[in-house]
């Protein structure tokens, strides 16, 4: 366990059971007040991301798999648990149907789509979760890494995937809403999504993940497994000629990977309260790289804090000056690019590290 924890997991590890005791207990303080739960409900989405783009940084920071399609995978966690949290509100809907979902109803549905059968269990969906991002990334993965397509290509393909998904998912045929999506949820495990309590509970639960994600991805990243990855992504031929077979390698993370971010997106729908086409937007999947990129690819925790920054940035940008935000967002991946090449926790450790070195002085010879 102490491999896994070093100083800059330490200190992150630290801030975030602060975060998640000081949220909760000042919600509770100040119940009953909109702010309160507004900043739960929005720490708890952050929390999200920072999963996601821990996701990432194990396949770009230590195999040097750009994916611009893990959009996809957070999406389709989402929508695994939006299903579920549809058929929980059974006759509350609005047409009071209690098998088949409203837009379902309205699109006059005869009967419950077959892919839609257990979704009425909780374990079912949260296993779908996982099951369904890492299926796709297994098929997706399998035929690109066989074909060894790589670098720019393999983004570029990873990007087209993502951009199928959502128009796929647009369609009212396929049976997820449309474009629309699934919302209007009302509880989840019985507990009101509504309440301060559920939402700090999600909120917890958040961070529970995302320290699971952060000591998993370590515990990969510092194994010998991870030692070959860092080859593969360092030396992807002299790798294979040593006799590794690189396409396994890279398959195992790349699935690792999709079934961490379908998670972040199953904790994300209910704390948001919708889940739509849109999040399998291309714009939203190069997002997720400048959150890597801006916190320090290939250092996990990094990414986290990158993530968490993006996102607190576009809250109050988008809420201030909303038509600034994308040249914003742009301004900071070349600036992120040309002048902090380690991200943000790069150069706070190098700024450490030039406080803790002792000044030498040179002696002057008479």
């Amino acid at each position: 366990m102490s491999r896994l924890i070093d100083r800059r997991m330490g200190f992150f590890l630290i801030a975030l059971f602060i975060a998640v005791v000081a949220i909760p207990v000042g919600n509770l303080v100040m119940e009953g007040k909109p702010v309160a739960s507004y900043v739960v409900q929005l720490s708890g989405k952050y929390l999200c991301y920072a999963l996601l783009a821990v996701a990432l940084d194990l396949v770009w920071g230590y195999c040097g798999i750009l994916s611009l399609g893990h959009g996809a995978f957070f999406a389709l966690g989402g929508y695994a648990m939006g299903m579920h949290l549809m058929r929980e509100i059974g006759t509350r809907g609005v047409y009071g149907d209690p098998v088949l979902p409203d837009f379902m109803v309205f699109l006059s549905y005869e009967e419950l789509p077959w892919f839609w059968l257990g979704f009425d269990q909780f374990w079912f969906a949260a296993l779908m979760a996982m099951v369904v991002p890492g299926a796709l990334a297994f098929l997706f993965g399998w035929f690109a890494f066989r074909s060894r397509v790589s670098g720019v290509y393999l983004s570029i393909i990873t990007q087209a995937m993502t951009y199928a998904l959502m128009l796929a998912f647009f369609r009212n045929e396929m049976g997820f809403g449309g474009n629309n999506g699934l919302t209007d949820f009302k509880d989840v495990l019985g507990f009101d999504l509504q309440s301060d309590a559920t939402r700090a509970g999600l909120f917890v639960a958040s961070a529970v993940a995302l320290v699971a994600g952060l000591l998993i991805a370590k515990a990969i990243a510092l194994s010998q497994l991870g030692k070959v990855l860092i080859g593969i992504r360092d030396a992807e031929d002299r790798t294979r000629f040593l006799g590794y077979r690189v396409e396994g390698y890279k398959l195992f993370v790349f699935v690792v990977s999709a079934m961490m971010a379908g998670v972040a997106g199953a904790l994300y729908t209910p704390q948001v309260g919708i889940i739509n086409p849109g999040e399998f937007s291309p714009a939203n999947s190069i997002e997720i790289v400048i959150w890597v990129a801006l916190g320090g690819r290939g250092t996990l925790v990094g990414a986290a804090i990158g993530a968490i920054f993006v996102a607190l940035a576009k809250t109050f940008l988008t809420g201030w000056i909303p038509e600034i935000w994308l040249f914003a967002l742009g301004g900071l991946f070349v600036f992120v690019t040309l002048f902090m090449p380690k991200g943000i926790l790069g150069v706070i450790e190098d700024g450490w590290g030039r406080i803790r070195r002792p000044t030498v002085r040179k002696e002057v010879t008479p």
